[in-house]
Formats: structure tokens, sequence, C-alpha cells
């Protein structure tokens, strides 16, 4: 993860939650007050956030410690202890709400991921995300999908080519629409050509691009087609795929399954921070 990019996110989150200033602990705790808070699992799943806990509080107030109890990726139950995090108790409460909305998010992400890891385990295919993702959290959910087992497709538009059915009707055909990236590209660019039927699988693969994505197609047409892939390409599978559906096209023959909803449709994972001050703690 970007570590100068996290840290610009994490400052302009706080700007958007903090505005000018908490004006409920700037009447009720004394600066000088400090305090602890924790951050507990309220139920099972997979934790994604230890960057923005250790990077995102400090940012409040670089004197405020944090005490990690688990990793990224650790799995965590009901009641599980991820961190402690110790100063201020005005800077703990005003840093609380994005803290937690962004574990909470991120987690959910990779218990998500981790789940359809899971499903296709035994196969030789692997899971991976889309672009499919809240805007201005790209980098954050991408790395939870990564945390949970998953694969990055590309972060943007600028990685990699992707030829799909808009693009080949504005050039005519795949030929058409390969020949003339290649006049452009540069030689460390892949293509990938998203196709639909049979005809355009034969044409992408002639063309020897990169990775073919079989779109919206089932597992049995992916069995039936997949012959005509040399082994030199690598495949995809993508378009509207559930996780009851996962295991089929897991052993269908393809090397990759794309899912949009990892990101787009993940719940957060519960988790609650508690706060106390210092006098609080003592008793």
């Amino acid at each position: 993860m970007n570590n100068i990019k996290l840290k610009s996110m994490l400052e302009s989150f706080f700007i958007e939650d903090i505005g000018d200033g908490d004006i409920t602990t700037q009447y009720l705790f004394d600066s000088k007050q400090m305090g602890e808070m924790q951050l507990i699992a309220k139920s099972p799943g997979i934790f994604c956030g230890e960057e923005i806990i250790n990077r995102g509080v400090p940012i409040i107030n670089p004197m405020v410690h944090s005490q990690l109890f688990v990793k990224n990726g650790d799995k965590v139950v009901e009641g599980t202890e991820i961190a402690r995090i110790h100063g201020p108790i005005n800077d703990l409460l005003q840093a609380e709400r994005v803290v937690l909305n962004l574990i909470q998010r991120m987690s959910g992400i990779a218990t998500l991921t981790a789940h359809a890891v899971d499903v296709i385990t035994g196969t030789e295919a692997r899971i991976c995300d889309t672009r499919k993702t809240t805007p201005g959290l790209r980098m954050l959910e991408k790395h939870a999908v990564r945390c949970g087992g998953g694969f990055n497709h590309r972060l943007s538009l600028a990685d990699a080519v992707m030829i799909k059915d808009n693009h080949i009707a504005y050039a005519g055909s795949i030929t058409n629409a390969i020949r003339n990236l290649k006049n452009g590209l540069g030689h460390t660019i892949k293509i990938e050509v998203e196709i639909e039927t049979e005809d355009q699988l034969v044409e992408a693969a002639a063309n020897n691009v990169d990775i073919i994505m079989f779109d919206n197609c089932s597992p049995q047409t992916i069995k039936q087609w997949i012959h005509h892939v040399p082994s030199n390409i690598t495949t995809e599978a993508s378009g509207g795929i559930t996780m009851d559906q996962l295991y089929n096209y897991a052993t269908s023959g393809v090397d990759f399954i794309s899912l949009g909803y990892l990101t787009h449709s993940a719940s957060g994972l519960d988790i609650s921070a508690q706060v106390h001050a210092e006098n609080q703690m003592a008793k």
C-alpha cells in the first residue's frame, strides 16, 4: 500500500469528519485527559486495517500509541480484541469514527473474499476483484481483497488494455482493435479481450492476446469452448457470478474468476470501539 497516498487519504477523511473541531470533546474533556480505546470484534471474520490504526490515529496526535493484537488476514471471532489505542481522550474520540468506518469496510471485504476463496479450495482457479469499488477507496478495498486471499485485477484504466464490446463495435472487429492498439502500445502492456461468442473467442486466440475473459458465459459453455485457448493465454470468467456458482466456474478450466460483489456488496464486519477515560480505567 502506498503510505504517502494513505496518509493523504486519511488526512482528508479526518478533515471531512472533524471539520473545524469536535465541539463535544472540546467542552467535555481537558486536552490533557488521557484515555484508552479498545477495538473489539463483535462478529467472526477476517481482519483488515492495521495500517489504518497504526497510521491513522497519529495524524490526529503523534503522541497516540497503538497496540495491535491481530494482523491483516487474521481470523477474528466475537470478542476478539483487535487493538488498544492510548492517548488524549479527545483525540481518541475524534479519530474513532473514521478508523471504525474504514476497518469495518475493509474487514468486511476481506471476509467475503476469504469465503469465496474457501469455496474454490482444491481447484486451480483464483479469485480476483474488479474496478467496481467505492470512489476514493479503491486502494483500501483492493488491499482488503488481497488480505482475504484474493488477487487484484487492474487498479485503473492505465494498468492494462481491456477490449470490451463497445470497443469492438467501434473498431469493427477484435482483429482491428488489437491491430490499432499494438501500433501505439509499448511492449510491457498486456491486452485482455472480453468475449461473448465462440467466434469472438477463436478470433481473440488467433490474435495471441494475453488474457481472454469469458463474459456472461455459463460454466458449461466455458468447458465447451476453452479448448480454443492456447496454454500461453490466461483465461478469466466474469459477469454476474454468484457464490453458489463459484465452484462450477472454478472447475470450468479458467484461471481467474473476477467478482464485482467483493467490493460493491460486502457488508462491514461488526467492530466496536470502547473508549475509557484514565480515571475510569483505574476503577
